[in-house]
């Protein structure tokens, strides 16, 4: 397939969309080397700075790597995780096969949450608490959640280790999410929190900021999800018209 020079999509865009379906196709399986970087720029017609830049791409996704003196292959797909679904974050990484094992850092402790524009809880009191999630004995996941302290009276009181806490609002509490507003950035991770996902502080990981709202309770749970990007793929599957499917996402 020839690349289009006409297209606003950049010839690097191009030349990486189509290794990654070749990849994904089987035409390249796991450790399998690609062609070189003169062999793409001749059967394309482009530079070789063009091709660097495309595989550089796929290098980022962690889906080709360099191997000095010998070429560049394609690599084991890292694990996914839906983690954006309303079924939880514990049911997320069991329902992708990951075993996780999630800690509580900081036990729930109720407080005034301070003005903040992007907090829905904000002037309100609630119920903080931090945990952190390992895979394969790697902290992959930190989770700061917060609970409207009206509509969770007594958490501080539950057993918080190991559990799913979007069960713990059905069975306890008689709540069940409709929906979660979610948004996105990339973020460079604070003193503290590096050192809790054991990276470098400044590092960039994934931020997400959740809303999940309940029939009864809008804006009931907030949560701040601070995510370790060179662990996993973190996903999100979306469906036609915008529905998130039978199980979309909590804490």
């Amino acid at each position: 397939m020839a690349l289009n020079a006409q297209s606003p999509l950049p010839l690097y865009h191009q030349l990486a969309g189509l290794l990654r379906s070749r990849i994904r196709e089987g035409e390249y399986p796991t450790g399998a080397r690609i062609p070189s970087e003169p062999e793409l720029a001749r059967a394309y017609g482009i530079g070789r700075p063009t091709v660097r830049q495309a595989t550089d791409v796929l290098v980022r996704e962690r889906l080709l790597e360099r191997r000095r003196g010998s070429g560049t292959y394609v690599v084991e797909p890292p694990e996914r995780v839906d983690l954006f679904s309303l079924a939880g974050t514990l049911a997320s990484f069991e329902r992708s096969g990951v075993p996780v094992r999630t800690a509580i850092v900081q036990r729930a402790r109720r407080l005034r949450v301070p003005d903040d524009p992007e907090h829905p809880l904000a002037g309100r009191d609630a119920w903080a608490l931090v945990r952190l999630s390992r895979a394969r004995g790697k902290p992959v996941l930190l989770e700061h959640l917060w609970f409207d302290a009206e509509r969770f009276e007594g958490l501080d009181r539950l057993s918080l280790a190991g559990r799913s806490l979007s069960q713990l609002a059905h069975d306890h509490y008689h709540l069940s999410a409709e929906r979660a507003d979610q948004n996105f950035r990339v973020t460079e991770a604070q003193a503290d929190h590096a050192a809790l996902l054991e990276i470098a502080p400044a590092t960039p990981i994934l931020l997400v900021k959740r809303s999940v709202h309940f029939r009864q309770a809008p804006d009931a749970v907030f949560a701040e999800l601070r995510c370790r990007t060179d662990q996993l793929v973190f996903a999100q599957t979306l469906y036609q018209d915008g529905d998130p499917g039978p199980e979309a996402s909590h804490a």
